[in-house]
């Protein structure tokens, strides 16, 4: 599918199956209940990227192309990750994208009940005046990150799943005066859906749940 938009949105995901995704997450609630979280969470994601205006939409999965289920095919196009590791995959997604031609390019992940689509058309009006643009996670580090060319380096060397991840890549682009996103909260741990009433109805059988770890 040729490019329709200046602009690209990369969602990075990982495939949804039990015991593979969530992990920190089900270790207090269970595979089951991390798993259709999860879903939920992707759901969420594929809604409010849906409505972006004049934006193409690519979601890149971990493992495999998905069968369209969460992802409807009409509106975004499978990829998949590639590369050693988050740096690298994320690094290799821009530069596909530069060299199809897009001018603003936007990746997020696919876990953050906080993120609206608002979020999203801010960032992408952002880098119409700035370089790059950053969405700082409240653990550290970033719920989504926006740049207008590749930045060599940006994204090596960093301690992924830390909470230097942010801090390092505002290094990275001193000078360049990126701009910042209000801070937003990932869903990565049980502490990080307690209280939120979208989330009881998945936790409400965690105490039956035979693969439920000990809290």
């Amino acid at each position: 599918m040729s490019r329709t938009s200046e602009q690209a949105l990369l969602i990075f995901t990982r495939n949804p199956e039990p015991g593979k995704c969530k992990t920190r997450l089900a270790a207090t609630i269970g595979d089951r209940a991390a798993l259709a979280i999860y879903t939920f969470l992707l759901r969420h994601t594929a809604a409010l990227a849906a409505v972006v205006p004049d934006t193409d939409k690519f979601v890149y999965f971990s493992d495999y192309l998905g069968d369209g289920s969460l992802w409807d095919p009409a509106v975004f196009r499978p990829r998949l990750q590639e590369g050693p590791d988050l740096g690298v995959r994320m690094e290799r997604a821009f530069d596909a994208a530069f060299r199809e031609g897009y001018q603003r390019v936007v990746l997020i992940g696919s876990d953050l009940y906080d993120l609206s689509s608002a979020d999203l058309a801010i960032a992408f009006k952002s880098l119409k005046k700035h370089p790059a643009v950053i969405g700082p996670a409240t653990d550290g580090g970033y719920y989504l990150i926006g740049l207008t060319a590749p930045v060599p380096g940006l994204f090596r060397d960093k301690a992924w799943g830390t909470d230097t991840v942010c801090s390092d890549t505002l290094a990275d682009l001193e000078g360049m005066e990126p701009a910042l996103l209000p801070p937003r909260n990932d869903v990565d741990y049980y502490e990080d859906i307690a209280g939120i009433p979208a989330f009881e109805p998945f936790l409400k059988d965690i105490g039956t749940d035979d693969d439920k770890r000990t809290r």
